[in-house]
């Protein structure tokens, strides 16, 4: 069972390696570790393998060898449904059900957990409130009364209501238009000192690395190619990092 959803949990990915076929592997021998409460950011061009690393630590993809640890377990032993309802997950395109209100969005992990309904009601409220959002206005709402911003938040907030030690986001905010996500970027770096999760983020947007990122792993071509603090990172000695800083002009 992963820990008690109050403290963060560690990640280690050791000789991560997954391929379609024997040919062609798609993520190389990856070691890395990701320490309890850190935002990790997984910056790389579009076919880096980003986004594939991320999906191998809730198993939407499985390892063709090495293990990926969630606090010193193997993934690879636990039932992947039980796994991925305890760690949040947040993609570009949201993903909500679009004929469940707002609230029932929010509050289905909890209800699936067997939560009360009194103890879901008030998570989707703390949630919504968390993320900017009144229940009073939003909860009865269905995800097409709300505009793209709005949406984002909700994802968010639904990727919490079960109290995760771990969240995962792909490119989350990639979606919006550059103001509103500036402004959702803006809010989330609050949030990230408030919530002691453990978090992935996947981008191909540098600013947004500095910004969110405790460290920064750069991936090219399905390997590692750097890992550094922000502040470093600039100050790297390699041809890729060099380029990504570049492109802030």
């Amino acid at each position: 069972m992963l820990p008690d959803a109050q403290a963060a949990a560690s990640i280690k990915f050791e000789g991560a390696v997954y391929r379609i076929d024997p040919g062609h592997p798609i993520i190389h021998d990856l070691t890395l570790s990701i320490a309890p409460g850190e935002t990790l950011v997984l910056l790389g061009r579009s076919g880096s393998g980003k986004t594939t690393t991320l999906k191998l630590i809730n198993r939407l993809v499985e390892l063709s060898e090495g293990r990926v640890l969630v606090d010193g377990e193997a993934v690879a032993d636990w039932d992947p449904i039980r796994l991925r309802r305890q760690i949040g997950y947040v993609i570009q395109e949201v993903g909500l059900f679009p004929h469940f209100t707002i609230e029932g969005n929010v509050g289905l992990v909890p209800s699936l957990e067997g939560w009360s309904a009194d103890e879901t009601r008030g998570r989707v409220e703390k949630m919504l409130e968390l993320v900017g959002l009144d229940p009073a206005e939003f909860a009865g709402r269905y995800p097409h009364e709300l505009s793209g911003g709005q949406r984002q938040r909700v994802g968010v907030a639904r990727a919490l209501a079960g109290d995760p030690p771990i969240l995962l986001l792909d490119e989350p905010f990639g979606s919006l238009d550059p103001i509103t996500r500036a402004e959702i970027r803006r809010e989330f770096r609050a949030l990230q000192t408030r919530l002691n999760k453990t978090m992935v983020f996947v981008t191909h947007d540098v600013a947004e690395a500095f910004a969110l990122g405790d460290r920064i792993a750069l991936m090219q071509q399905g390997r590692l190619a750097a890992l550094a603090p922000p502040d470093e990172f600039r100050m790297l000695d390699h041809p890729e990092a060099r380029l990504f800083v570049e492109s802030l002009g």
